[in-house]
């Protein structure tokens, strides 16, 4: 096995999700949606999970849109980190 394999390592899953709360201290909880085929009738189906991920500075919102990443586990339920913001809604007023 070469030197540099060992140093890139593998990928990491991202997901794309919405976050759904800010309210805690360095971390957000991001709503992730896949659709999937229905097992028996194979209509396409809303599957949604929750993943509690790190924001080291506070700075995403309630109706972000962001892409987060695996990383190692931060907490007891914290094991992915936000890497960039997709879209931020509009604030009115």
């Amino acid at each position: 096995m070469s030197e540099q394999a060992s140093v890139t390592g593998g990928s990491r899953k991202t997901r794309r999700g919405r976050v759904i709360s800010d309210a805690m201290d360095k971390t957000v909880v991001v709503s992730v949606v896949r659709r999937v085929a229905h097992p028996l009738y194979g209509k396409r189906v809303n599957r949604r999970k929750k993943y509690h991920a790190h924001d080291e500075g506070n700075e995403y919102r309630t109706g972000d849109v962001v892409v987060i990443e695996e990383t190692r586990p931060l907490s007891k339920t914290k094991r992915w980190r936000v890497l960039e913001l997709i879209e931020r809604p509009e604030t009115e007023g």
